[in-house]
C-alpha cells in the first residue's frame, strides 16, 4: 500500500500543471492597483484640465517632406522630384532610420526649393513653412498648394513594453498613452507610476518622471511628447524577483524531480 501510494504521489508532482501551480506560488504578483491606469473619481463625471497643445518648429538637421500641387499639373511635377517616395513613414519593423527623400535644412536653417531658391525656415512650424513657399510659388504656379511634413518627428519607447522601438510620427503630434500604445502597452511587470521621460532643451537633457496610475498626468507639460523624446519604463521589483526565485529555485525542483524519478523507477 505504501509502494501504491508513493508511486500515486511521485506521478502527481511529476505533472506539469502541478509544476506550474508549484512554481506560481513562489512568484511575486502585481498588486492590482499598481496595473490601473488614471485612478480617480470612479462614481460619475470627472474633468482633468490638459497642459497646451505642443506645436513642434523645425530645427537644423530636419528633413522635411514637400508637396507642391497646382492647376498647372506639368509645371508641379518639377517642385516634386521625390513625390512619390515620400509617402507618410511610421514603424513597422523596419528601420526607421533609412535616408528618407525629403529637404534637408541645412546648418545654417535653411532648404533649397527649384526656382525659389534658399528659404529660412529654422524655429518655423510646418504651417508656417508652407505658406512661406506658397507665397514664393505663385509666380510659377496657378493657385499652389503646399503640404509640408517633418519626417525626424521621431520618439523612443523603450524598458517594460511589448515592442520597445523607435517610431516616427507623421501628423507631428503624440502624447504618452499614444507612444505606449504603439509599442504594445506596457507589460504586467513595468512601472506605471515612474515613468521616465527624457527630453533635449537646447544644450541639456531633463529627466523627469510621470505617475501614469495618476489623473494628474494630464496636466503634465511632458504628456504631448516632443521630437527625440524617449519614453522609459523601468521594470517594478516583481520583475527582480521572478527572475532571481526563478533561478534559485530551478536546481532545487531538478533535483527533486531528480530525485522523485528515482524512486519510481526503483519501484
Amino acid at each position: 500500500m505504501k509502494k501504491y501510494q508513493v508511486r500515486v504521489w511521485a506521478k502527481n508532482c511529476l505533472n506539469p500543471l502541478a509544476i506550474c501551480l508549484i512554481i506560481g506560488i513562489f512568484v511575486s504578483c502585481a498588486s492590482p492597483k499598481k496595473l490601473v491606469y488614471f485612478q480617480g473619481q470612479t462614481v460619475g463625471e470627472d474633468t482633468v484640465s490638459i497642459a497646451d497643445q505642443f506645436i513642434p518648429t523645425v530645427k537644423k538637421g530636419d528633413v522635411l517632406s514637400i508637396q507642391v500641387s497646382s492647376l498647372n499639373s506639368e509645371a508641379t511635377i518639377y517642385f516634386n522630384p521625390s513625390a512619390s517616395a515620400s509617402s507618410n513613414v511610421t514603424n513597422t519593423g523596419a528601420n526607421p532610420l533609412v535616408n528618407t527623400p525629403g529637404y534637408l535644412v541645412s546648418n545654417e536653417g535653411t532648404i533649397k526649393i527649384p526656382l525659389v531658391g534658399q528659404l529660412a525656415v529654422a524655429d518655423l512650424n510646418t504651417t508656417e513653412i508652407a505658406d512661406l513657399i506658397t507665397t514664393k510659388l505663385k509666380p510659377y504656379l496657378k493657385e499652389p498648394t503646399v503640404n509640408v511634413r517633418n519626417l525626424n518627428f521621431r520618439i523612443s519607447v523603450l524598458g517594460e513594453v511589448t515592442r520597445p522601438s523607435l517610431f516616427t510620427i507623421p501628423n507631428e503630434r503624440i502624447t504618452i498613452p499614444e507612444a505606449l500604445g504603439l509599442a504594445g502597452d506596457l507589460t504586467i511587470y513595468g512601472r506605471r507610476d515612474n515613468v521616465l521621460v527624457i527630453r533635449e532643451e537646447g544644450k541639456k537633457r531633463i529627466f523627469t518622471r510621470i505617475d501614469l496610475t495618476n489623473r494628474d498626468a494630464f496636466r503634465s507639460p511632458y504628456y504631448s511628447l516632443h521630437p527625440n523624446d524617449v519614453i522609459y519604463v523601468e521594470p517594478g521589483k516583481a520583475r527582480a524577483t521572478s527572475v532571481d526565485r526563478t533561478y534559485q529555485l530551478a536546481p532545487v525542483f531538478i533535483g527533486v524531480l531528480s530525485l522523485i524519478a528515482i524512486i519510481v523507477t526503483r519501484q
